[in-house]
């Protein structure tokens, strides 16, 4: 009999983990079916084993890769043909993103970024979809961590905002493709969110957001259990909360002119 399992990346922080967590203490809240195992995929060991032992009741699978690297996608891939399993939910939470002008930071910096935030994205959803179908479970289902910051050119933050822009319009024509197929995507669209992330992005400079974000900074369970909530609802999109519901209003009416001399003027200050 075929394991029915769950694959998480950035397994090891932030919104990943909050995603497992969740998940692992699960009583029918998301699903009335729990899963055989939960695959939690990140590049730090020390994090998963840290993880996979805090929830021994539960079956965490760590699996270790590093996702910016196509060594990291053959991993994952190499696994997914051994054990041939039922893959119920795929979440692709894995991001990067650095802080700067890009003409700043190194050409690693850029080339992570796409890596990680569109490229593994799109690799994960290829290899995991063969092995997802609709069952007597119910349709199998893919989240995708985009960002408020994909639905406008944001100078100062821009192939991290560029790559969610990717993120959006490539979870929504995954929708349409893999609906037959018995799989649902939805794409969620948080603006800030109180992980790890800020300080990364920072590059250790920042650990909180500051300025205006640091007002509409969203808790990382709470966002995650809304994004289960809507997935399981067949949402194809779920801005989160209700202040970037304004912006993703505000990106559709407004001319982007008029928001890159707003936001530009407050970069180059």
């Amino acid at each position: 009999m075929y394991q029915r399992i769950a694959i998480i990346t950035g397994a090891s922080s932030g919104i990943g983990k909050a995603f497992i967590e969740l998940l692992a203490h699960d009583g029918g809240e998301f699903y009335k079916n729990p899963f055989d195992e939960i695959w939690a995929i990140a590049r730090r060991k020390d994090a998963l084993d840290e993880l996979a032992l805090s929830l021994p009741e539960y079956r965490i699978v760590p699996v270790v890769a590093d996702l910016s690297d196509t060594t990291g996608i053959k991993t994952v891939e190499d696994k997914l043909k051994a054990e041939q399993p039922d893959v119920g939910l795929l979440i692709n939470s894995a991001g990067m993103g650095i802080k700067g002008h890009v003409i700043d930071k190194s050409t690693q910096a850029l080339a992570d970024t796409i890596a990680i935030n569109c490229s593994a994205l799109s690799q994960m959803i290829r290899i995991t979809a063969p092995f997802m179908k609709q069952s007597e479970k119910g349709r199998a289902k893919i989240i995708n961590i985009g960002s408020s910051a994909g639905f406008l050119p944001q100078p100062g933050f821009a192939s991290y905002a560029a790559s969610k822009s990717y993120v959006i319009s490539f979870s929504r024509a995954m929708s349409v493709e893999l609906k037959p197929k018995g799989i649902d995507v939805m794409v969620v669209c948080p603006g800030p969110v109180a992980t790890d992330f800020q300080r990364r992005a920072t590059e250790g400079k920042e650990k909180d957001f500051t300025g205006w974000r640091k007002n509409f900074v969203a808790d990382p369970v709470k966002l995650s259990r809304a994004s289960l909530k809507a997935s399981a609802k067949g949402r194809k999109i779920l801005v989160y909360p209700f202040s970037q519901k304004l912006l993703h209003l505000a990106s559709k009416i407004v001319p982007t002119s008029w928001i890159l001399a707003f936001v530009g003027g407050g970069v180059n200050k």
